[in-house]
């Protein structure tokens, strides 16, 4: 980080005095370029390395994909059915589809949707109203630490999951209520990086936070392809799954530590009403119509991206379905395929940080958006190529979803009005995952509606994209800040 300085905060310590950046700086680029200490920096951006056990082991390569849509929560009888003369059937054939076995697993895809949409829906509910609360106490780093002790929560209890079909909706829940409270209590960390960046490196310091979780994700996926070779892991029990959750529950603690230690708390919003929690969605709406008359930009992003960044998680939440139900990927396929696509994906996000503070934040996202589509779009129409297909799309998607991601939420620092971050981001999440019911709605309706074939998922995922891309154009992009070559 060219622009940061020693660090010469003792742990823990905060300093009042400290010039925090506001994103109205942002705006303008009237702030003048203090550095902020490396240590602040790193020990923000570890909280993405934190939290990524859940969303790339549980909830992208492994637990989800191997373990909660698989043949462990199938009736047994119809488990049974799926083996012919000791090996597993493929779901990725015409022929196979039509199977009993089949269109069981097809049910448990579908089903996983419905559960993310319900998540989707809760966040969209609790997120804004929580983020306006938290901007007018001063509170953000307390409402980070309450929602990523719920996370903590989530991940523990998926520990206790066994691999039986009783428990399988509990499993959804799970999944589903990390995913939101996780979400929230991205909110608030997307909230502090105004504490931790300058108007000339805010598109360097959020690639910094995403590439900082690819790779964590890398690391993650490496231990469990270690235990898998050294004998420690068997794929084929359920207790590896339980094994896997709890440790991703321990990660978790221990890596959030660094940022309620080393960030300063921006200061609470003087134009935000402290309000009871009901009143809060009063507030809300007012807002929504202050935003639409003092931030246009603002407002017109927000409901830019509120499709486009659905679609993104869609492609987080099934895209390792696909790989599994489609091209018989098995539990090592995946941990192997997620370990590349986050290398490939952190180096990206991180060299792409430069891009957006050199360019701006638009061009990037529009680029990759266009990209992921064409990838989805090439993975349904060659299915039949087999994996080789599958994997260069996935290299490539894995090259520009992060990206997208960074530069999304840098665009939104720029333009987000000086003490609302918290209401804003909380906006952010409830217009971008938080509407992730959209896609998951499609999901489950496009697979329902080709007979429990997975495939035709990707259709839905494709389509979110396509509608999100249209109207980013129209957004009128921040002003760039210069930077040195």
């Amino acid at each position: 980080m060219s622009s940061s300085a020693p660090d010469a905060d003792a742990p823990g310590a905060t300093r009042p005095s400290e010039p925090v950046l506001s994103t109205a700086a942002l705006n303008t680029g009237a702030l003048s370029d203090t550095p902020v200490p490396r240590r602040r920096v790193f020990a923000w951006a570890l909280w993405d390395w934190a939290t990524q056990p859940f969303n790339t082991v549980l909830l992208t390569f492994v637990w989800v994909p191997s373990f909660l849509v698989s043949p462990f929560f199938l009736d047994p009888v119809v488990a049974a059915s799926g083996v012919v003369d000791g090996e597993t059937i493929d779901c990725d054939t015409a022929a196979n589809t039509v199977t009993e076995y089949c269109r069981a697993l097809g049910a448990l895809d579908a089903n996983l949707g419905w559960g993310i949409m319900a998540a989707g829906i809760l966040i969209a509910l609790l997120a804004p109203v929580l983020g306006q609360r938290a901007d007018a106490t001063g509170h953000r780093k307390l409402m980070l630490g309450v929602f990523t002790g719920l996370l903590i929560l989530c991940q523990l209890g998926m520990a206790f999951v066994g691999g039986t079909a009783d428990l399988f909706w509990f499993g959804v829940a799970m999944i589903a209520f990390g995913s939101v409270v996780g979400e929230i209590a991205g909110a608030n960390y997307n909230a502090l990086l105004v504490s931790v960046s300058t108007p000339k490196t805010v598109g360097r310091v959020s690639g910094l936070g995403w590439g900082f979780g690819y790779l964590g994700g890398i690391v993650a996926l490496a231990i469990v392809v270690g235990l898998i070779l050294g004998g420690v892991l068997d794929g084929t029990q359920g207790s590896t799954f339980q094994f896997i959750a709890a440790g991703a529950t321990v990660w978790t603690i221990l890596f959030s530590i660094p940022i309620f230690r080393s960030v300063p708390e921006p200061p609470p919003s003087s134009d935000t009403k402290k309000v009871n929690f009901f009143e809060g969605y009063v507030e809300l709406v007012r807002s929504i119509i202050r935003l639409w008359r003092e931030s246009r930009p603002t407002f017109w992003f927000l409901l830019a991206s509120a499709v486009y960044r659905d679609g993104l998680a869609a492609v987080f939440t099934f895209g390792s379905v696909i790989a599994a139900r489609v091209f018989g990927f098995g539990f090592t396929d995946l941990v192997v395929f997620g370990i590349v696509l986050n290398l490939v994906a952190g180096v990206s996000t991180i060299s792409a940080g430069r891009l957006d503070d050199r360019f701006g934040p638009k061009p990037v996202i529009l680029t990759a958006i266009g990209g992921i589509i064409v990838c989805c779009l090439a993975v349904f129409v060659g299915a039949g190529a087999g994996r080789a297909l599958f994997w260069v799309a996935g290299i490539v998607l894995a090259a520009l979803v992060g990206p997208a991601q960074a530069a999304s939420r840098s665009f939104l620092a720029r333009v987000t009005p000086a003490g609302r971050e918290g209401e804003i981001f909380g906006l952010y999440a409830t217009t971008g995952r938080a509407a992730s019911w959209m896609a998951a709605l499609l999901w489950g309706v496009f697979i329902a509606a080709a007979g429990n074939q997975t495939l035709y998922g990707i259709l839905a995922i494709a389509l979110v994209l396509a509608v999100g891309f249209v109207p980013l154009v129209f957004v009128k992009a921040p002003p760039r800040v210069a930077i040195d070559a």
